[in-house]
């Protein structure tokens, strides 16, 4: 692995460092083998570990399509060219799932649900232009 020479009390080691697990060395000293156990002194980190209290309420089981209520739009945030869809009418969809694929500037963006919900309706095509602003998806 690593080569090393000493010169102690004027007498020479040649010291090859074979491999390092956990805290014990594998090293060669003028040709006979010792395994080294290392002291190491823990590093403890400067970035704070993030503790997220667990939440209290059970997590719901589906999400219940309403009858009456307002629609949700997606609305496209450049002007582009829609490339996938990845849901239809009646789907459930999750805050933060992927929902389309547009091409804007030449860069290909992943549209994103905003909130829990049902697909009511899909306002485009693939293939189709919008601009900036259209609603693409309503969930509701």
């Amino acid at each position: 692995m690593k080569n090393y020479n000493f010169r102690i009390n004027g007498n020479e080691y040649h010291v090859e460092l074979k491999g390092i697990e956990e805290n014990v060395a594998r090293i060669e000293v003028n040709g006979t083998g010792y395994d080294v156990e290392i002291e190491r002194k823990i590093k403890k980190t400067k970035t704070p570990t993030l503790v997220r209290p667990v939440s209290k309420e059970p997590p719901k089981p589906g999400i219940d399509k309403r009858e009456k209520g307002s629609a949700t739009p997606v609305l496209a945030p450049l002007p582009g060219n829609i490339l996938t869809i990845f849901v239809k009418p009646g789907d459930i969809i999750r805050k933060g799932q992927k929902v389309l694929v547009m091409e804007a500037m030449k860069m290909e963006n992943q549209i994103l649900a905003e909130k829990d919900g049902v697909v009511e309706s899909v306002a485009v095509t693939p293939g189709q232009s919008v601009l900036q602003g259209d609603t693409l998806i309503e969930i509701i």
